[in-house]
């Protein structure tokens, strides 16, 4: 069975950056597209950014790009989400997902992933 670990959330001024882990045990990572999406209190959750299985083709929420990398290591079983120049307006819960494909797309609507972590908390101060 898929499971999905979030670390390195926390507490960070405005400007500061974090790097999010997402383990990944239970099945074969190189064959899932990996994606991280977000919550805010009162708010849906949003598309963050994906990745495909191979790496070679992300993509990122405009209110994140070029702020936000999204990256993962296939050896190591793990997703990453590098996050720079933080703003008050990024904090949220941050989930990873990962669903299974054949192709070497990445995927936007939090409806395909099958595969969800429990969440880590980022909030960022002003």
């Amino acid at each position: 069975q898929v499971q999905l670990v979030e670390s390195g959330g926390g507490l960070v001024q405005a400007g500061a950056s974090l790097r999010l882990t997402c383990a990944f045990s239970g099945g074969s990572f190189s064959g899932y597209a990996m994606a991280w999406f977000r919550q805010a209190p009162g708010k849906e959750r949003e598309f963050v950014a994906s990745i495909s299985v191979s790496g070679a083709n992300t993509f990122y929420a405009d209110s994140v790009k070029g702020r936000f990398t999204i990256s993962r290591d296939n050896n190591n079983a793990a997703a990453y989400l590098q996050m720079n120049s933080l703003k008050p307006e990024d904090t949220a819960v941050y989930y990873c997902a990962g669903g299974f494909t054949v192709y070497d797309g990445g995927y936007s609507s939090p409806n395909w992933y099958r595969n969800w972590g429990q969440g880590t908390q980022v909030t960022v101060s002003s």
